[in-house]
């Protein structure tokens, strides 16, 4: 579109364009009084949120790097695009018609993320029209059936076909007004051998790939032909162009998004049906990566959405084949964890299966039965690399925790490494010594903080040592809303100071801060309680009793988690042949802590 916009159209565009929904689209925002919102910056890693929007005046600021202005600037910034792209675009989100200054300066050539997107878009309606057609989309049709997928879920997926011809698709655009400088720019034709564009997938089932807006920013094809016709990959994904970058964009974000807000989970699977399969099923908070491997860049969309700060908040499921290609992709997935403050688990199906193919198998509730059998990252990658080693010899137990040893003291939470010290000596059946002594070895040669605790420079920032904090805070600012405080587990304070906290507050027959202070004689202590008083409490608006029924929830149950994993190591060690009465009874004991711990994860979320 040639000329300029008009002054008036850019003032309504920009007076009648909510910035938090815009923002909201990006970012996971979170009340912060007096009318603004706050969430984690886009523009920069940040751990802290320090991003705010307010709404009323339509601005944003980052108190971190600085960025600020209107909505027009942020999505300007962040989706680098021209003035005049961004205009549009927003004017299409609330149904503006521009108008344009004949005699003004050009806005470019007319090719632009607009013109791009809705080449996508009619591309996409074109490839769903021919997948109902009779004739060679009927194998596209059967891939679909074959593996569970009605003509509904094809439908709600955008799910298209790909004509077995050499331009069909180009002959369609073409009719439509698109020139081939638009269509080789979105990625949608090619050169032929012979001259001339033709169609860059044939043959083929089609996804749209939407970005976190919701725009179809290009496809993902799979290959149908079961002979020698289509020599390429078995996917084929869009090119880079200007508006689709295979490394920011998750495939299904714009439909789980919310969902991943509000549960404050992700689940990410391998693939576009398994995508398909894991919604169908009810598990709505999975995405995938688009042909490229799970990176930094999807770690920051991720983290935004689940306001990751959050110590207390927010899980990263990762799925992967039971092979050894997915044990590998697991282990990789180890270094990408220490970027998450969420905590990030494993879902294996033991069969090898992928969600799809176990939604053929077993239906909806053996794919969510999948997600809910996670377990710690951390976990899985150690029992990946032990299983390869037979440790019912001396050799094979010295060698597997050889090569288990670096991943123990590559976990950046100094609090989680004695506990996975104990799990692996019971895992390998050595004693605990035996392994820390190996971590503290592969530690000193890489430099990494040694497991003891005492000798530790402590990081307050440590998700378990800020849910300790926070609890404590409650007690002292709002002891009324905290009956639950009785209940807590005598182990549920790790950091000395805090225990020394809590042990003062236990000394006392009643709460009353003027008699902590006055009987607190230790000055360490006292100026730790008076920081703990006048802190504020990390909630949104008031401090609820859900809320602290919720965080003392979370600090019972990572409390008894400690106690569960003490509980199997014991039993681990056990012949339950030999001492049969005296393993029944730990069992029972296990089972009995495994439901305390359930309830209290059940009270966790329900502040969520």
């Amino acid at each position: 579109m040639a000329g300029r916009i008009r002054d008036e159209d850019v003032t309504y565009v920009r007076e009648h364009t909510p910035i938090e929904d815009v923002v909201g689209d990006f970012v996971q925002l979170k009340g912060a009084g007096g009318g603004q919102k706050k969430g984690l910056c886009p523009f920069h890693d940040e751990k802290s949120p320090s991003f705010n929007v307010t709404p009323s005046k339509g601005y944003f600021h980052c108190f971190g790097c600085g960025v600020g202005g209107d909505v027009i600037n942020f999505l300007m910034k962040l989706e680098h695009l021209t003035f005049t792209e961004t205009v549009e675009r927003l004017a299409e989100r609330i149904g503006y018609q521009l108008h344009y200054d004949s005699t003004g300066p050009s806005a470019g050539s007319g090719i632009n993320r607009s013109r791009l997107v809705a080449a996508n878009t009619a591309a996409a309606a074109f490839y769903r029209e021919q997948l109902g057609l009779p004739g060679t989309a009927q194998v596209g049709r059967e891939f679909l059936t074959g593996r569970g997928f009605d003509k509904t879920a094809a439908e709600q997926f955008g799910v298209g076909y790909a004509p077995d011809e050499w331009d069909a698709l180009y002959k369609h655009m073409s009719a439509l007004g698109y020139k081939d400088d638009e269509l080789n720019l979105a990625g949608l034709t090619k050169e032929g051998s012979r001259g001339g564009l033709i169609d860059r997938y044939r043959n083929r089932l089609v996804w749209p790939i939407k970005d976190i807006s919701g725009d179809i920013v290009g496809f993902g094809a799979r290959k149908l032909a079961s002979d020698d016709k289509d020599q390429g990959p078995k996917y084929l994904n869009t090119s880079e162009t200007p508006i689709y970058k295979k490394s920011q964009i998750l495939y299904g974000l714009d439909m789980a998004k919310k969902e991943i807000a509000k549960k404050r989970q992700v689940v990410i699977v391998e693939g576009y049906t398994d995508v398909m399969a894991a919604h169908l099923a009810g598990i709505t908070t999975a995405v995938a990566t688009c042909g490229t491997a799970f990176g930094d860049d999807h770690i920051r969309i991720i983290r935004r959405l689940l306001m990751d700060d959050d110590a207390f908040r927010g899980e990263v499921i990762f799925t992967f084949d039971g092979d050894a290609a997915g044990q590998k992709a697991a282990l990789r997935a180890f270094d990408d964890d220490q970027k998450f403050v969420a905590q990030t688990f494993v879902a294996v199906e033991p069969s090898g299966m992928d969600p799809c193919e176990l939604r053929q198998s077993g239906g909806d509730l053996a794919v969510r039965d999948l997600i809910a059998r996670r377990v710690p990252l951390f976990e899985f990658a150690m029992r990946s690399v032990i299983k390869q080693y037979d440790v019912a010899s001396a050799e094979g137990r010295v060698s597997a925790l050889n090569q288990v040893a670096p991943l123990v003291g590559k976990i950046r939470d100094a609090s989680l490494r004695p506990e996975y010290i104990r799990l692996v000596a019971g895992w390998l059946g050595m004693e605990v010594d035996t392994v820390s002594a190996a971590v503290k070895r592969v530690a000193g040669k890489s430099n990494t903080p040694l497991p003891d605790a005492p000798a530790m420079a402590v990081n307050l920032s440590d998700p378990i040592l800020m849910l300790e904090r926070e609890v404590l805070k409650a007690k002292l600012q709002a002891n009324e809303l905290a009956p639950q405080w009785v209940d807590i587990e005598a182990n549920a304070f790790t950091y000395p100071p805090y225990a020394a906290v809590r042990a003062k507050i236990d000394s006392l027959p009643d709460m009353n801060i003027s008699s902590l202070l006055d009987r607190t004689e230790d000055e360490n202590l006292r100026g730790l309680l008076t920081e703990l008083i006048v802190e504020p409490i990390r909630t949104d608006g008031e401090v609820s009793e859900r809320y602290v029924a919720s965080i003392i929830a979370r600090l019972r149950e990572v409390g008894l988690s400690r106690d569960i994993a003490e509980i199997k190591s014991t039993l681990q060690r056990i012949n339950p042949v030999d001492e049969a009465e005296r393993y029944t009874e730990i069992f029972g004991a296990l089972v009995a802590k495994e439901a305390q711990r359930r309830a209290q994860k059940d009270l966790a979320i329900g502040d969520l």
